[in-house]
């Protein structure tokens, strides 16, 4: 059991995060390529002001600030699951070949000019892409028996991925060069394809997995220690990886189909909130839901306001910071005894 001074901060860290969560949802509304004061953001957000004023603060940046924060706690939450899973503090969702799966679906509609014939065919193509990515995965980790070896799927994932990124080079070669830069520029990820109809929709995948990861807190936690040890305590070690994988899976398909390919936030977070506040699953679990949310958030304000009216692709942002906290992780997992 916990000490009680250990759950008051935890508590407070809790307070604080869904503090700076709401805070990063103002930045995110109030600043942008277009100045806007606060009274023309209260003021859109009333019913008054102009249309146009209207627009941007309800049409364009409220929906962009919620689907960053849906889309950065659901691939956080997703690289703590694969980390305990692991038992690797270096995974991240993007190991198991989800987003090559995801790209070469987008490729191959943008190839094929099929965008044109509807807005959700390209987040569709990249869903679609992605699942068979997790299926090849899935397959071919539990080809040599009932268990799924977490050993096996990673290689799996390595070769996946590898095969999707080729399939990917083919398809551009033979490509324009309007495809190539289109299909360039969604593989880097952006959010700026944002609405209200694909908060919707992914909010209906993200919420009630996220809520299904957290219920899997206490076996994650036994999991951790080991699987030969879980299961002499009770849990069903096979059920819960394959459970656990497929709804991490999922958070990070319905993330790439909407916003491409966003990278680093599953591993940076994660194990920059496991250093404050430990391995607890049923803390590090939705601390790492709400820590994501506002990285991601901040990341995609940086990508609008950096050279403004220019945009950076936020996948850029993101492995700017990510990049060096990987090879930080790696010299002190190398250099540990």
């Amino acid at each position: 059991m916990s000490p009680p001074r250990a759950v008051a901060n935890r508590w407070a860290l809790g307070i604080l995060l869904l503090v700076v969560v709401a805070g990063c949802f103002v930045l995110g509304v109030r600043f942008g390529s277009v100045p806007l004061s606060t009274g023309d953001v209260l003021g859109a957000l009333a019913g008054r002001g102009d249309e146009t004023t209207r627009d941007i603060v309800v049409r364009i940046r409220m929906p962009r600030v919620v689907l960053a924060i849906l889309i950065g706690g659901g691939l956080s939450l997703a690289g703590a699951t694969f980390q305990a899973l692991l038992r690797n503090p270096l995974a991240e969702p993007y190991i198991l070949g989800i987003s090559g799966g995801a790209s070469v679906g987008a490729v191959i509609v943008l190839a094929f000019g099929f965008v044109s014939a509807g807005s959700w065919a390209l987040p569709l193509a990249a869903f679609a892409g992605a699942l068979v990515a997790i299926g090849l995965v899935f397959r071919v980790a539990t080809a040599t028996g009932h268990a799924m070896d977490v050993r096996v799927l990673l290689l799996a994932g390595v070769v996946v991925a590898a095969f999707f990124s080729a399939c990917i080079a083919f398809i551009l070669s033979i490509s324009p060069a309007r495809t190539v830069q289109s299909a360039v520029l969604w593989i880097m990820g952006s959010l700026a394809a944002a609405d209200w109809t694909s908060v919707v929709l992914t909010a209906a995948y993200t919420l009630p997995a996220a809520l299904l990861l957290v219920g899997l807190a206490r076996p994650l936690n036994l999991m951790a220690i080991g699987e030969e040890t879980a299961h002499y305590l009770g849990t069903d070690v096979e059920g819960v990886k394959r459970l656990s994988l497929a709804i991490a899976a999922l958070i990070t398909a319905s993330g790439v189909a909407v916003a491409g390919v966003i990278g680093f936030v599953g591993l940076v977070v994660p194990h920059a909130l496991r250093l404050v506040i430990g391995s607890d699953h049923r803390t590090l679990l939705p601390f790492s839901f709400l820590a994501g949310a506002a990285f991601l958030t901040i990341a995609d304000l940086i990508a609008r306001m950096l050279l403004a009216p220019t945009e950076i692709p936020i996948g850029v942002i993101t492995a700017f910071v990510g990049v060096p906290f990987f090879l930080v992780l790696l010299r002190r997992s190398v250099v540990a005894p």
